[in-house]
């Protein structure tokens, strides 16, 4: 996992072989994203807030499930 600033986010973590990005939110919880690009992942860390780019960008767009 790669810590990241934001105020939702704390880290993240990508699988390029099955383009899984894993997100774990400040409030504790951890959800597992399908089918991202890795394109969207890297713009995602740098971009200039990561909590923003993730829900402009992520959020709603990708299956998802909650982890554990």
């Amino acid at each position: 996992m790669i810590q990241v600033k934001s105020s939702l986010i704390t880290a993240v973590d990508y699988d390029a072989d099955t383009k899984r990005l894993v997100v774990e939110f400040k409030n504790g919880g951890i959800y597992v994203y399908g089918s991202v690009p890795p394109e969207l992942y890297k713009d995602m860390l740098y971009s200039e807030s990561v909590g923003k780019f993730f829900a402009a960008n992520i959020k709603g767009n990708f299956p998802f499930e909650k982890a554990g």
